[in-house]
């Protein structure tokens, strides 16, 4: 999968994942104003352009980036692993996705709601997911 940021100075690229999630913890509502439509990749993507990017650490145990030229969001990484969650946004040349989960389900505001039928975990049941892994994530 290829991607790029709206100014196209950063470009990721990744394997070709299927599936994406919407995650609705209050720290990714605030970054993009609305639940984080992401794709969830296990392998580092490759990223060219980091000159554009800047991190920022929004967590003790993880980071996020954005294109500082044109603003987009580009993901969320966990510190511990090589987990990387990427912005639906960048991949506007895959069609074929699906609607796979939704998490932090019980952080939802009622103010919207999708009809798609997901996956959905609450914040305790993705931590537990995680102590399963050994990472230790605060809200």
């Amino acid at each position: 999968m290829k991607g790029h940021c709206l100014c196209g100075n950063v470009t990721i690229e990744l394997e070709d994942i299927n599936t994406f999630e919407a995650c609705h913890c209050t720290m990714c509502r605030r970054w993009g104003s609305g639940p984080l439509m992401a794709i969830h990749s296990h392998l580092k993507p490759d990223i060219k352009g980091e000159e554009s990017m800047t991190i920022y650490p929004s967590s003790a145990w993880a980071e996020r980036a954005f294109c500082h030229k044109c603003g987009t969001n580009l993901y969320y990484h966990q510190l511990s692993s090589e987990t990387y969650v990427l912005s639906l946004g960048l991949f506007q040349e895959n069609p074929n996705l699906t609607f796979e989960s939704q998490i932090f389900i019980d952080r939802k505001p009622d103010y919207y709601e999708f009809a798609n039928d997901t996956v959905n975990l609450t914040q305790q049941q993705l931590f537990d997911k995680f102590a399963e892994k050994g990472i230790r994530p605060k809200d």
